[in-house]
């Protein structure tokens, strides 16, 4: 393959987590993961063998050099990790089990990141020879500096010429919808690469309903020809449908769109469910490997929700699986396409 250099920008997070069976309140014992969209989607492109680099700002403190020791312990660069602010935010999660889903309570306000102002990272350096640059909606949810610094982030990558991936990720917890749709409306003239479902169209886009005959993944094409059509710079677009039987056991399927066609793949069972966070990441992870590597749709989606389901059988925020695992996972099975 042909390393790529990569830049993913937001904010790193540590993670404490119950163990199975615990309410948060009543637990004695917690692990602890560092996790985080662009984090996790840097770590699993590293694992697949790119040059990546992760921007952030982390609090010059034993918690911070922790993070520059988990990213180089997964060979991502933190040429543009800045240290100062006064905290690392955190999150914890009270794992789900049978009916019973995952509850997830952020401790994030006044993070160094959220402080962080315009002219502190020097994009134009961090740019310099990279394929491309990811960033998600979570990371302009944090300030109203952040939303400031994620679009001229993305203007400038595309006036350096970088390809650009941006995913919706959105988190009630951190804004209102409106203050959302607005701010994601302005970033979409500058993406590439979009990642994005039925949800985001229909509340944050203001996209008509698709009509109720249609069958999901004719429904998600609907959607994403209307997008196509306000923001003809969007090349690919990409989401999951998931089914959740239970906190244990899923159903998985990837879409992917281009050239307005959906490309599906084909539907995975994912039973006794070690951990579910950081799932959607890697499945961008999959997405932005394969449009780098040039693959064909079929083969794109396919690998991005094989790469989705490993992450579901080991604990943490990152996938952990090389390349050549994922496409040994892989089953032949082609996937489907719908038109």
């Amino acid at each position: 393959m042909d390393m790529k250099k990569i830049v993913t920008f937001g904010e790193i997070l540590l993670r404490f987590s119950s163990n199975i069976g615990d309410r948060l309140f009543q637990a004695n014992e917690i692990q602890t993961h560092f996790g985080g969209a662009e984090a996790n989607v840097a770590v699993s492109l590293s694992k697949f063998g790119h040059e990546v680099y992760f921007a952030s700002k982390v609090p010059e403190n034993p918690l911070g050099s922790a993070v520059e020791r988990h990213f180089r312990l997964h060979g991502v660069h933190t040429d543009f990790l800045l240290k100062g602010g006064d905290r690392l935010g955190t999150y914890y999660v009270e794992s789900g089990i049978g009916p019973r889903s995952a509850q997830v309570t952020y401790d994030r306000k006044f993070s160094s990141i959220s402080q962080m102002v315009l002219g502190e990272i020097d994009f134009e350096a961090m740019f310099s020879g990279a394929s491309l640059y990811h960033v998600t909606g979570i990371t302009a949810a944090l300030s109203p500096s952040m939303k400031e610094i994620v679009l001229y982030s993305l203007k400038k990558a595309k006036e350096l010429g970088v390809t650009t991936s941006f995913d919706f990720n959105y988190r009630a917890k951190l804004w209102t919808q409106q203050e959302a749709a607005e701010t994601i409306q302005a970033f979409l003239p500058y993406v590439d690469i979009c990642s994005c479902g039925e949800l985001d169209a229909l509340y944050l886009l203001g996209i008509k309903q698709a009509d109720s005959s249609l069958e999901a993944g004719e429904k998600l094409t609907y959607y994403y020809d209307q997008i196509a059509q306000r923001y003809p710079n969007i090349r690919w677009m990409s989401s999951t449908f998931r089914d959740v039987i239970s906190a244990s056991t899923n159903t998985l399927q990837g879409n992917l769109y281009v050239d307005g066609v959906t490309y599906q793949s084909k539907i995975y069972s994912v039973d006794h469910i070690v951990d579910r966070v950081g799932g959607g990441d890697a499945y961008a992870a999959g997405i932005l490997h394969g449009i780098l590597e040039q693959r064909s749709p079929e083969d794109i989606v396919s690998f991005a929700t094989a790469a989705s389901v490993l992450k579901h059988t080991v604990n943490g925020d990152c996938n952990v699986f090389s390349e050549e695992e994922i496409n040994t996972f892989v089953n032949s099975t082609p996937g489907r396409i719908v038109r």
